[in-house]
């Protein structure tokens, strides 16, 4: 029979059947195969690169690569989530059952209590990605309690942890527990001046004459927990109802952990030895035992558990990093990043290259002899008193085998406003200690560009003083219902502060400062082009001019770093001067 596949070629004999092409091709010449084989690798390529040495190869491959060799890591700076803690678990209704005893006391457990939600800063995380994509953290639910005096497991922790340098908002939370006790504290205190009024009616004298009032019968009131107990499921209606009307009131209980009050802000600039509290879970319900005594030997009730309370927060990624790369779009700052460092960050000759930041790590010392540059560095600059701070003395320190350098996207006029990449990297910028500004000394005039560059910074940096400002003002009102209810006169008139303090006192350092008041250099880049010497000449007089206080800084802020401005020329595509630029970094990070 003849066979129903058509002849395929002998192109794809290797794969089906590979001892055959074995035997076939040892009859092929050598030169032959080599030939097939060179032109099926360079089959997609119309003309052949030419041939360059070791060396040439692997300068190509760090300062000028190819515009496929670049690593693009997942990195997000910014993520919202919702927090739940954990719900407790109800109390148990249980009676002991054993022979010759009909009627057993009460034994049922408590409900195990929630969960907390924790949130710690380490050094192994360097992005917020993670966290962007889960957008939703739920901590365990305690265990329901069970017979025989058997508590409820603990709901499990959630611990979210979170690079360092990463700063905590809440936007917005959902307390159900906390918004039953300022219910209760209101009618409690409507109860007070109801009653204070009816007192006051009846000692009042009565007037002799009107109509005899008839004497109405009150229902009985409805407990207004009835939604916190938990009834035996086998009673009947009526005895429901009759074990409702006669539910005692909620005991009070003490909290393990104390939930943190709103607005939750914190500021991890530093790794948390402990992780710090974020959502309490509620409390495991009580078993009926706690509610028996001699006029009821078999509570038929228990407690439910505590709902879970919920929070939205924003995280918000400021890299902490020695040295801020910051210019403008194609000024040669990821190039510059791969002469002083092992990164492989994306370079290309069109604007906006670099899409999110990167980092790398300058070596002082790999352990290897001699190191580069000797720099030491404090263990600790916290103050001794706080809590979260490293251990070791503040005045200890050692020595400095590493300096890192975040190249922040590119700027352009405008930048502070949202426009170009906005934003939304410049708050990488106020964590460094160092700034550099790289300027192409081939793209116009070099002062007028890093004019410019300061001047997006010195504005953002205003933006964000003021946000701040407005953040702690508004911490200091209390939004509480009781909030100058004891200050309010008996004559009407409304409390001096209206539950609001003093507004913070104005700023002793003028706006701006806080990034204008570090120390910085300039990078004069693509210093082999042609024609640029003269532009670097009149950038080296101004930052001069800066030094000796003929020239403001380029910020306009008074009181910003002056203090020996240099501008240093180099190629970081050939990987001249970029020693210089080491040297002058850890000088500056020392001083």
């Amino acid at each position: 029979m003849a066979s129903r596949c058509a002849h395929s070629s002998r192109l794809f004999m290797p794969f089906l059947y590979p001892s055959l092409f074995r035997a076939s091709a040892a009859s092929v010449p050598r030169a032959t195969s080599l030939a097939l084989a060179r032109n099926l690798r360079y089959s997609s390529t119309a003309t052949l690169e030419p041939q360059h040495s070791e060396n040439d190869d692997e300068a190509r491959s760090r300062l000028n690569p190819a515009p496929d060799d670049y690593s693009n890591p997942y990195f997000a700076d910014k993520a919202k989530l919702h927090v739940y803690a954990g719900p407790g678990g109800n109390g148990c209704i249980s009676f002991l059952r054993e022979l010759f005893i009909p009627e057993g006391p009460a034994n049922g457990g408590d409900g195990g209590h929630g969960g907390n939600v924790y949130i710690q800063a380490v050094h192994g995380e360097t992005s917020l990605h993670k966290l962007a994509r889960r957008r939703h953290i739920r901590a365990g639910r305690g265990k329901h309690g069970q017979g025989s005096a058997q508590g409820g497991q603990r709901g499990e922790d959630v611990i979210i942890t979170v690079p360092v340098g990463t700063v905590v908002s809440e936007i917005s939370r959902d307390d159900p527990e906390g918004e039953r006790q300022l219910i209760d504290r209101a009618k409690y205190k409507r109860k007070r001046k109801k009653d204070f009024r009816n007192a006051a009616a009846l000692e009042a004298p009565k007037e002799e004459e009107g109509v005899e009032g008839t004497i109405v019968e009150e229902e009985p009131p409805v407990n207004p927990d009835l939604d916190r107990w938990l009834l035996y499921p086998g009673i009947s209606s009526s005895e429901a109802r009759r074990v409702g009307a006669e539910l005692p009131r909620l005991p009070r209980r003490d909290r393990l952990f104390q939930q943190p009050p709103a607005p939750i802000y914190l500021d991890l600039n530093r790794p948390t030895p402990r992780p710090i509290l974020l959502a309490a879970g509620g409390l495991g319900g009580l078993g009926n035992p706690h509610f028996a005594n001699k006029e009821r030997p078999r509570p038929m009730f228990a407690t439910k558990g505590e709902p879970a309370m919920s929070l939205e927060i924003e995280l918000e990624l400021k890299l902490l990093a020695d040295v801020g790369l910051v210019g403008l779009p194609n000024a040669g700052k990821s190039t510059l990043l791969r002469a002083l460092t092992n990164s492989r960050a994306r370079v290309g000759h069109w604007a906006f290259t670099t899409l999110q930041p990167n980092i790398g790590t300058v070596v002082l010392d790999n352990n290897k002899g001699r190191p580069s540059v000797k720099s030491y560095k404090r263990i600790s600059d916290a103050p001794v008193d706080d809590p979260f701070a490293l251990t070791g003395a503040p005045d200890e320190v050692e020595q400095r085998t590493r300096f890192t350098v975040a190249d922040i996207p590119g700027l352009i006029e405008g930048a502070h406003l949202d426009k170009g990449l906005g934003i939304a990297f410049l708050r990488h910028v106020e964590r460094a200690g160092v700034l550099a500004f790289v300027i192409d000394l081939g793209a116009g005039n070099a002062v007028k560009a890093l004019k410019a560059l300061w001047n997006e910074v010195g504005l953002y940096a205003q933006m964000r003083e003021d946000e701040e400002a407005d953040r702690e003002r508004a911490a200091r009102i209390d939004w509480s219902p009781e909030a100058g209810i004891d200050n309010v006169s008996m004559s009407g008139g409304w409390p001096a502060s209206n539950g609001m303090a003093d507004y913070p006192p104005s700023a002793a350092e003028p706006a701006g400062l806080s990034i204008a008041g570090k120390p910085w250099f300039v990078v004069a880049t693509k210093g082999d082009l042609k024609d640029t010497q003269a532009n670097f000449m009149e950038l080296r007089d101004y930052c001069a001019a800066v030094t000796r206080g003929d020239e403001p800084h380029p910020s306009g802020v008074p009181g910003a770093w002056i203090e020996n401005v240099e501008a240093i020329p180099v190629s970081a595509i050939n990987g001249h001067g970029v020693e210089r630029i080491v040297h002058w970094t850890v000088g500056l990070l020392d001083g």
